[in-house]
């Protein structure tokens, strides 16, 4: 029996609806599998914890995580906590400590869930965005000097290491190669961004050429999003900046249908460290409470999980019975239905249970 340790952080909002929902479909299928089993533990690192304690997770935080398999997480951000504070108190630390640097973000249209973009179904969009997730405009370094006085200087410093840019572009090849397409694109801006962004491309030219079965394009990121609505089965894998990749994979769910649809992997390729989890979908706070929070990116999440924790038949099995759900209209509101999270949840795991495969 393999046993498998995975830590729970469902945090604020919708986020323990979903985890809750997420973890009741991977009990169904570890019994039905029978060949392994998950040891959850949950942690209550929250806003919450920061409006009792000051802080969201605690000191050693890391160092309680670090023995884990994978982390499941929820959602961060509350109206009442300035959001840098939340994001920049629980996930962050928690990606950039555990140097996950690629943060993985597959889309595609769902049986049963229709796209904003007209004529386009199941199997005209079906990307996956590869993220670089521990540098470039999200590192953190800059500052603020004569704060509140009218001559007040902000700076955001995006930060290109040559390391950092090879690392997640050989990631991104390497997963473009083993998709059927064998098909990257890579997103910049280096006709403004004449620095970091000219030497993303640099870099991309140089791995591109280790990887000789692999075609590859490059695009600006505004022309970017226009592609990605008026021609999405041009597409196929994409590798972009922190920040340009989160800003398209919000797109990307919007054009599956709902970012209730979308799911994350923050990943540590070489194995080091727990990889993390997360649907897209945020906390959301507009909902929470009201028991129809959409759980299916919390599904396909939990996909991703197993598969990096090498259970890929019971990846395959949960994405399965999303895809039955769904096509049998089983749906949340935001993606045209009326379920409520536990109805899909249950018919779901009703699903895993009925399979024969």
């Amino acid at each position: 029996m393999r046993r498998h340790n995975i830590a729970a952080i469902p945090a604020d909002g919708i986020g323990p609806e979903v985890i809750a929902a997420g973890l009741q479909a991977l009990e169904e299928l570890s019994r039905r599998d029978g060949g392994f089993e998950l040891s959850v533990t949950t942690f209550d690192w929250s806003s919450e914890r920061y409006k009792r304690t000051g802080s969201l997770m605690p000191d050693d935080g890391l160092e309680q995580l670090r023995q884990f398999d994978a982390i499941f997480f929820g959602a961060v951000g509350a109206p009442d906590v300035p959001d840098h504070l939340t994001l920049w108190g629980l996930r962050l630390p928690i990606c950039q400590g555990f140097d996950q640097y690629a943060n993985v973000r597959p889309t595609k249209i769902l049986p049963g869930v229709s796209s904003p973009l007209a004529g386009v179904g199941p199997g005209d969009l079906d990307w996956v965005i590869v993220r670089e997730n521990s540098e470039g405009e999200y590192s953190g370094h800059g500052g603020r000097a004569h704060k509140g006085l009218p001559e007040e200087v902000g700076t955001e410093v995006a930060i290109f290491t040559r390391v950092g840019v090879t690392r997640i572009m050989r990631y991104a090849f390497s997963l473009a190669q083993a998709r059927p397409r064998k098909l990257l694109t890579v997103v910049t801006k280096s006709n403004a961004q004449r620095h970091g962004m000219v030497m993303w491309d640099e870099i991309a030219a140089e791995v591109a050429i280790e990887f000789p079965d692999v075609a590859w394009d490059k695009m600006l990121v505004d022309a970017m999003t226009v592609r990605m609505v008026k021609n999405p089965k041009s597409l196929d894998t994409i590798v972009a900046t922190n920040l340009h990749a989160d800003i398209l994979s919000d797109l990307a769910g919007a054009l599956a249908g709902s970012l209730g649809v979308a799911p994350t992997g923050n990943i540590d390729p070489q194995r080091r460290y727990p990889s993390m989890f997360e649907p897209i979908h945020g906390s959301a706070f507009d909902i929470t409470g009201k028991g129809i929070a959409n759980p299916v990116a919390t599904f396909w999440t939990a996909a991703q999980l197993l598969e990096h924790l090498g259970e890929k038949p019971a990846a395959d099995r949960l994405m399965r019975a999303v895809e039955k759900v769904c096509g049998d209209g089983i749906l949340t509101p935001d993606v045209g239905g009326s379920a409520s999270t536990q109805q899909v949840t249950d018919a779901v795991c009703e699903a895993i249970r009925g399979s024969n495969i």
